[in-house]
């Protein structure tokens, strides 16, 4: 008996070792940035002129700025999904928006991968994964920045607001959706908010490994409470320099973010990852240039799909590059867990993408890259049949639908439909769309989930999870 558990244990320890391999004092730090809604064309290191991102700029300055990264599971839910487990969300049930169907607990989040490996993890902002009972510190982030009360508009702040304002505000009972109460009580913007927070977890973990995920509420809907002092900075036109406002504001706290870095001496070993849940908000002004399309109009179009993305971290991966290869959020997950040291988990259909940025590794990151949005009761906004390869997009809206074929280097508004002209390229595509497609589990098939997982109370301050023996190896 006492020899079938030293057996039983040293077979654990073998596995935990084979995952977790480096000693904790030697694991760099990460920042995961997921910005909602932002487009590839919003940023200024993307050809934005209208919208100053000097931090967001500076990013790129010091790493890598992929042009060729995409969602495969927009939009908002899915897309969180499929970057936490670091796969394809259609492996576990995840066909369409399907907000509230859980995420599997038959393999590691990101989160729990780090927090397993020595990581403090932190989350920070939205969260939008898996059901209810899924909450961060029920999936590996060992600390969650609770949410704190919603600035309350009085009746006279209210009849003085402009009307659309006071339309979103009247829907939800006269609370503010930016703006917060903070600690002494004071009214302050929620995105600033949100970047001292990142600040404060950043100074009390200094000295042990790190995990911080924020993805603020900003750039999402509505964005009509973006105070001058925000839109003064924009030269963004109409509606767009309210979006514009929030944008800037998300690129203060990640000059907080980079300065509270620096001064603990942590840049270096830090790796920072910066990018968008799905395309632009076409409806409030926000652009996908040079494609077209976007979060709730024209969804089948690249510009849904495609994000701005960055990774930096000085020393490790090259300065001022550009990197045009495929590659999709899930790759985050594999990336992360190859720099920490560690093996990536087999369940994992991303790839190490560090030694593609160092030049290391010349072959794509992913020949091809499949979209199969087609839950029965989703948006048909929402549908998408697709898939990438090389110049080429493939797409359709249903199954009934005919096959549309675009070559994006010439034809980036996907305005000239060559189906008919490359009928082999068709075929190919269409062959492998199918293949992949039996790798999946069925649709309908969800993720059994535990019960009477932890709730994070609203409020100020760190909802904190108890660390397990194992995280604090």
């Amino acid at each position: 008996m006492i020899k079938n558990c030293l057996q039983g244990v040293f077979a654990a320890l073998l596995i935990f070792s084979a995952t977790c391999y480096a000693p904790a004092a030697d694991k760099p730090n990460v920042v995961l940035i997921y910005i909602d809604d932002l487009g590839y064309g919003d940023v200024g290191c993307y050809g934005c002129k209208d919208i100053p991102t000097p931090n967001i700029d500076r990013l790129a300055e010091e790493g890598v700025r992929c042009t060729a990264s995409y969602i495969t599971n927009p939009p908002c839910c899915p897309s969180r999904c499929s970057l936490i487990m670091g796969q394809y969300a259609q492996r576990f049930g995840k066909y369409g928006m399907s907000r509230g169907l859980p995420i599997p607990e038959d393999r590691p989040t990101l989160a729990r991968f780090l927090r397993d490996c020595g990581y403090a993890t932190g989350q920070i902002g939205k969260w939008d994964i898996g059901t209810k009972q899924q909450g961060p510190l029920s999936v590996g982030f060992t600390e969650v920045r609770k949410s704190p009360p919603a600035k309350q508009y009085t009746k006279a702040e209210l009849a003085k607001v402009p009307a659309a304002l006071r339309k979103n505000l009247d829907k939800k009972g006269g609370k503010s959706k930016y703006f917060c109460l903070n600690e002494k009580g004071e009214t302050v913007w929620l995105t600033d908010y949100d970047g001292d927070s990142m600040v404060n977890f950043i100074e009390r973990h200094k000295s042990e490994p790190f995990f911080l995920y924020w993805s603020p509420a900003a750039v999402h809907s509505f964005n009509t409470e973006t105070p001058a002092r925000l839109t003064s900075r924009t030269t963004a036109p109409g509606k767009r320099k309210k979006l514009a406002g929030a944008i800037v504001s998300v690129d203060d706290q990640i000059g907080k973010l980079l300065h509270a870095l620096k001064q603990h001496d942590l840049r270096e070993n830090t790796l920072v990852i910066f990018s968008s849940d799905n395309g632009a908000n076409g409806g409030e002004g926000g652009t996908s240039t040079p494609y077209t399309g976007g979060k709730g109009q024209g969804t089948q179009k690249e510009g849904w799909v495609r994000v701005p993305t960055i990774f930096s971290m000085p020393g490790v991966i090259p300065q001022g590059k550009q990197y045009d290869g495929l590659i999709a959020n899930f790759d985050f997950y594999s990336t992360i867990a190859a720099l920490s040291g560690s093996k990536i988990p087999s369940h994992c259909d991303g790839v190490d993408l560090i030694p593609h940025f160092q030049g290391k590794q010349t072959a794509e990151a992913h020949e091809y890259l499949f979209w199969l949005n087609n839950q029965p009761d989703d948006a048909v906004r929402r549908h998408l049949i697709a898939v990438r390869w090389r110049d080429w997009r493939l797409y359709k809206k249903y199954d009934k639908d005919r096959w549309q074929l675009f070559d994006l280097k010439s034809d980036p508004r996907e305005e000239h439909d060559l189906v008919r002209k490359h009928v082999d390229v068709v075929k190919q595509l269409a062959s492998q769309h199918a293949a992949w497609s039996k790798t999946l589990v069925p649709l309908g098939k969800i993720p059994k989930i535990r019960a009477n997982l932890p709730v994070i109370p609203n409020g100020h301050g760190w909802a904190v999870a108890k660390r397990s023996k194992r995280s604090s190896k």
